[in-house]
């Protein structure tokens, strides 16, 4: 039987398409572009230019934040920098480690509470963290935590951990039962099925719920300004808030260090998008 033919779309339709693309393209990169080109001009104003493009070019407000110093001639950015990738490490660590098992355990086993566990976990995400800043301020200082990373990790980790779990839980509901049956029936211990069939597995989950997290407390700026005072205990984004003054803004600073700011997360995007995109079950079986 022979099989239809499919018309090419005409000329005049790829060309419209094609311009559709172009036009979008643009609307969405022209925000980015502008934020770059106040990056790279030498002044400091709010540039009331529509146009992206800068007449003049100048790396000085990199250089400018990326060598600031404090008081004692340390480099600062660097100190700040590593602050933030600690924070957000940390947050993304404990987040998984603990969601693993926990969305494990509630996906498979029904236990008393299982359903209402998961609903409050649920209602943990429907407030923003800035109500519990009063709470959490006071368990700090009760603590000895205040302008401390550690503090600020396992802030960020107590909202993150619910988020991960709901993540795994619904992942790991989608794996076969059938994978880990076939592995205790021979011989396979219950962890040695979780940590050699499901984890990798549930390794697409894993890296996005990973990379959520770790954007979610590299982000995060107002528990940040709330718990840190030392201004070598910042994460970056308080570090953009200081360019942001009471009578004046240093656009151009503010602009890179945005852009900065950005590129971290940009990298680990491009790094891990090879796994967002892998099988749920790639390699588990044969042929």
């Amino acid at each position: 039987m022979a099989q239809p033919t499919v018309q090419a779309p005409s000329l005049p339709a790829q060309l419209l398409v094609h311009a559709t693309l172009v036009v979008v393209s643009l609307a969405t990169l022209y925000p980015v572009l502008w934020v770059l080109k106040m990056a790279l001009s030498p002044s400091q104003a709010f540039s009331l230019d529509p146009w992206p493009i800068p007449t003049e070019i100048t790396l000085q407000n990199f250089a400018d934040v990326v060598g600031t110093t404090d008081a004692t001639g340390a480099w600062l950015f660097g100190r700040q920098l590593f602050n933030s990738l600690f924070v957000s490490l940390v947050t993304s660590v404990v987040g998984i480690a603990l969601a693993c098992t926990a969305g494990y355990g509630l996906s498979r086993w029904a236990f008393p509470g299982r359903d209402a566990g998961m609903a409050l976990f649920l209602i943990t995400q429907m407030f923003p963290g800035v109500v519990m800043a009063i709470p959490l301020y006071i368990l700090l200082d009760e603590l000895g935590l205040l302008d401390s990373l550690t503090g600020l990790a396992l802030v960020y980790a107590t909202t993150a951990i619910p988020f991960c779990t709901w993540n795994l839980k619904g992942y790991f509901d989608t794996i076969p039962r059938d994978l880990e049956e076939a592995a205790l029936m021979d011989g396979a211990s219950r962890w040695t099925t979780f940590w050699r069939i499901i984890l990798p597995l549930a390794r697409p989950a894993l890296v996005v719920t990973g990379l959520f997290s770790f954007m979610t407390a590299w982000n995060e700026f107002i528990l940040a300004a709330t718990f840190m005072g030392d201004e070598r205990s910042f994460t970056l984004p308080v570090v953009l808030q200081s360019y942001v003054g009471d009578f004046g803004t240093e656009w151009g600073r503010f602009a890179a260090g945005a852009i900065l700011v950005s590129v971290p997360v940009m990298l680990l995007f491009f790094t891990l998008q090879r796994y967002l995109v892998e099988g749920l079950t790639a390699g588990s079986v044969k042929g």
